[in-house]
């Protein structure tokens, strides 16, 4: 097979997406990637620099594709390594730049190792090797494979990279009929306090619905990223994605993409936006113009558990950080990323480090498990 560089997520056509399998996720896409290099979200400016690797065997049929960035600080891709970069330094070595394989601004677990499918067990490994031989020739600290999957992370331990283990809350569909079931099966406490949050919402006055991005107009967008925008700025951050990122993503996504919004009147005061497949509704960003009780909660939670409930969706993942999710039906599960370490002396330095962190976040997930809400047998 013959590895080839890509400048961007457009410079492979659709028809090729199309051939990988990437789990219907809406993030590992030419849909979401494409948008986000283009508009300037996931571009040089911002410490991105697309070198997707795709891979192709005879007659040029591609068999597999690597979302690659090169990194000069670590902004926007979650990996939490801004301590490592003070390591390196300690040791006389230089920590960027690094190769990155993740969605920018997206702590989702979801494929990274895309193949054709039927295809995996010799794209996959493939991949791995075109992606070691990449972080030499740029002269890379390391290869950062973020929020795998765990096909994914068990063909990145048998390549042997570093396996770091993590924590997020997703919430888990267990057939229910609706959200009144879903309440039903929380304690009188935790069960009240749901309802009292999503009433405060409603005797405020406020309307909420979804939206998919086919159905969501130039002025809504507009309101709907100032609501991004302004929460952003808020906590000292900066909104990476333009109101016409949101345009584009929302056209090419269609369904895949929804909105959440909280109307007064004819006015939208508030939103949350979230990506879907058939099977997981994923919570990424939200904002208001106005200050409610439970309209967080209402927006970012509660109504997308319902739309998840309607549309048969097994699993609802708002991000990361967060035990107040846990009081409200999210569990904690692991997630997994991988890395390459090229200087032997800082890999052993890493291996130790995530061992000693990876026990630790195995103590934590166990110790929120067991403060889940729910009644006896009804998780």
């Amino acid at each position: 097979m013959d590895a080839a560089l890509l400048g961007g997520a457009r410079e492979l056509p659709e028809a090729d997406w199309r051939a990988l399998d990437t789990g219907d996720d809406p993030f590992v896409g030419r849909d979401f990637l494409g948008a986000a290099e283009a508009t300037g979200a996931a571009g040089p400016d911002l410490g991105w620099r697309p070198m997707h690797l795709a891979l192709r065997g005879a007659g040029g049929r591609l068999a597999g594709l690597l979302p690659l960035y090169l990194r000069h600080h670590s902004f926007g891709d979650f990996s939490h390594d801004f301590h490592w970069a003070a390591a390196w330094r300690q040791a006389g070595l230089a920590y960027y730049p690094k190769l990155v394989t993740g969605v920018p601004y997206t702590p989702s677990p979801g494929p990274r190792l895309l193949a054709r499918a039927g295809e995996a067990a010799t794209a996959a490994p493939a991949l791995i090797d075109a992606a070691l031989e990449t972080a030499r020739a740029v002269g890379a600290s390391s290869w950062q494979c973020l929020f795998v999957t765990e096909a994914d992370r068990d063909r990145l331990a048998a390549a042997g990279l570093l396996l770091r283990r993590g924590v997020q809350f997703h919430w888990i569909n267990r057939g229910y009929r609706d959200f009144a079931d879903f309440l039903d099966s929380l304690g009188a406490d935790k069960r009240k306090k749901l309802k009292r949050e999503r009433r405060a919402v409603s005797e405020a006055g406020l309307r909420v619905e979804a939206r998919h991005g086919g159905e969501i107009d130039a002025e809504l967008w507009a309101a709907v990223h100032r609501h991004y925008r302004d929460t952003f700025l808020r906590h000292g951050n900066h909104p990476a994605f333009s109101a016409d990122f949101f345009r584009q993503a929302g056209a090419a996504l269609g369904r895949r993409l929804v909105v959440f919004v909280a109307w007064r009147g004819e006015a939208p005061v508030a939103s949350a936006i979230c990506y879907r497949n058939a099977a997981t509704l994923f919570g990424r960003h939200w904002g208001t113009d106005i200050d409610c009780p439970g309209l967080h909660f209402e927006l970012c939670y509660y109504a997308p558990m319902a739309y998840a409930i309607a549309e048969g969706l097994g699993r609802f993942e708002p991000g990361a950080q967060g035990e107040h999710k846990l009081a409200r039906g999210f569990e904690p599960v692991s997630t997994w990323s991988a890395f390459w370490v090229a200087d032997r002396r800082m890999r052993q330095v890493l291996a130790d480090f995530l061992a000693r962190e990876g026990e630790a976040v195995r103590d934590y997930q166990a110790e929120m498990a067991r403060h889940l809400p729910y009644k006896a047998g009804a998780s």
